[in-house]
């Protein structure tokens, strides 16, 4: 699936809404399998904002523990919208340490509870 997984990233890529919107399907159910180079892609990208929140919402769709180190210094972004997704992938990780992570965030007013589906 690693030709699949560059296929798809060249799709979110495109200046093509739908290939971008076809790219993000492809890749959401086997988001799990890809993790690393989400992370990798995620780390690399820093031009494209609406591409970053998507390599994200990615991550938190593998409910990985390898993602909590990801996550959690996301929740603590300058960028509202990478909170929100960074949250979002700890309520979807949900154990221990990524409810701890929330709790937290949430006592001291850096996110707010989320139950809905942030818009990109």
């Amino acid at each position: 699936m690693t030709t699949g997984f560059h296929e798809a990233m060249r799709l979110m890529r495109s200046r093509d809404p739908q290939r971008q919107e076809d790219g993000f399907h492809l890749l959401l159910t086997h988001a799990a399998d890809h993790l690393d180079e989400l992370v990798h892609q995620f780390e690399q990208e820093q031009n494209d904002h609406g591409l970053r929140c998507w390599l994200l919402e990615l991550i938190g769709e593998a409910r990985s523990p390898a993602a909590l180190p990801l996550l959690s210094a996301q929740l603590n972004s300058q960028d509202e919208s990478l909170r929100t997704w960074a949250a979002v992938g700890l309520e979807k990780l949900d154990t221990h340490q990524a409810r701890s992570l929330l709790w937290q965030a949430r006592a001291n007013g850096v996110i707010s509870s989320i139950r809905h589906t942030p818009t990109h």
